[in-house]
C-alpha cells in the first residue's frame, strides 16, 4: 500500500532577500519569499505527522508571525493533535520542532546526531545556536526520558514505505524522509533543501553546519526519488504552484505527483 502525503502551510515570510537563501548569489538583494510547512503521512488509519511547526509564542519572541496553529492548521484533514502518536523531527530547529509540545502523546523519530548536536559545546557558538530554542530542544529530552523517542543513526524504516535518511549539513543531524506513493518514491527534503534552486543549481542555503554535507546531501535527495520532480523542497511557495491544492487553500497534495515540472 501506498501513502497519502499533504505539505500544511503554517506561515510565511515575505520580507526576505536572496542573501538570506543562496550563498554567493549574485542578486543578492532581491525579495525571496518563504514559506513554512508540516507534512502528513496518512495510510488508512495511521498518521504520520512529519515536523511540528511553531506556536504563537515563538511567533512573538522571533518576530515571526503565524498564520494558523498548527493544530488548527491540520483540522480540516480531521486530525486531533491529541491523537497524533508518532511525529518525525526532521531536526530541532525552533521551525521544524517548536511545536513538540502541541503534541503530548507523539513518539519521536530523531538522529542521534541531532541531539548531540543540540545538547552539546557547538550550541556554545551564538551563530550554529540562532536556529534552536532551548525550551524545545528540553522539550525532546523530556520525551527521552519518558520513553518516547526512536533514535536513529542514519537510514531508518518509521514504517513500511517510510524510510528516513540522515543528511547533515544545514544541521548536524538533519534527515530526509522517502515515502513510497502512487507517484513514485517521494521525498520530503525538509532544509536538506529549503528551495528547488538550492538543489537544482547546487546553491547551497547561507545557515550551515557542515558545508560538504549539504552539497552531497543534494545528490543523496536525487538518488532517493523516484524521479527529480518528486523531490519537495522544505519552504518553497512553488510548492503550491506545482501540486494540487487539498481539502483547504493552506493544504497541498503531493502523493499524486505534481501538475507540472518545476521550472528550473
Amino acid at each position: 500500500m501506498t501513502w497519502d502525503v499533504f505539505a500544511v502551510k503554517y506561515a510565511d515570510r515575505n520580507d526576505r532577500l536572496r542573501a538570506e537563501s543562496f550563498l554567493f548569489d549574485a542578486a543578492h538583494d532581491a525579495p525571496h519569499p518563504m514559506d513554512y510547512f508540516i507534512w502528513v503521512l496518512r495510510r488508512g488509519d495511521r498518521v504520520i505527522l512529519v515536523d511540528t511547526g511553531y506556536d504563537s509564542a515563538e511567533a512573538a519572541a522571533r518576530g515571526r508571525p503565524i498564520a494558523r496553529d498548527p493544530r488548527d492548521a491540520l483540522k480540516p484533514l480531521g486530525i486531533a493533535a491529541e491523537a497524533v502518536d508518532e511525529v518525525i523531527v526532521t531536526h530541532l530547529h525552533y521551525d521544524h520542532a517548536g511545536g513538540l509540545h502541541l503534541f503530548p502523546n507523539a513518539r519521536l523519530h530523531l538522529q542521534e546526531a541531532e541531539m548531540a548536536y543540540a545538547t552539546g559545546p557547538c550550541m556554545c557558538h551564538d551563530t550554529l545556536r540562532m536556529p534552536f530554542t532551548a525550551d524545545h530542544v528540553c522539550e525532546a529530552v523530556r520525551r527521552v526520558y519518558s520513553g518516547k523517542v526512536m533514535f536513529r543513526d542514519g537510514d531508518g524504516e518509521v514504517a513500511d514505505g517510510v524510510t528516513v535518511h540522515r543528511i547533515g549539513g544545514h544541521s548536524r543531524g538533519l534527515q530526509a524522509v522517502r515515502v513510497h506513493t502512487d507517484a513514485g518514491f517521494l521525498v520530503l527534503a525538509s532544509d536538506a533543501a529549503h528551495f528547488y534552486e538550492n538543489i537544482r543549481a547546487r546553491k547551497p542555503f547561507p545557515i550551515v553546519v557542515d558545508l560538504d554535507d549539504m552539497l552531497t546531501g543534494f545528490g543523496m535527495l536525487e538518488r532517493l526519488a523516484s524521479e527529480r520532480n518528486l523531490i519537495v523542497p522544505g519552504h518553497d511557495p512553488l510548492v503550491r504552484q506545482l501540486f494540487p491544492v487539498g481539502p483547504e487553500a493552506h493544504i497541498t497534495r503531493l502523493d499524486q505527483g505534481p501538475l507540472k515540472d518545476v521550472p528550473l
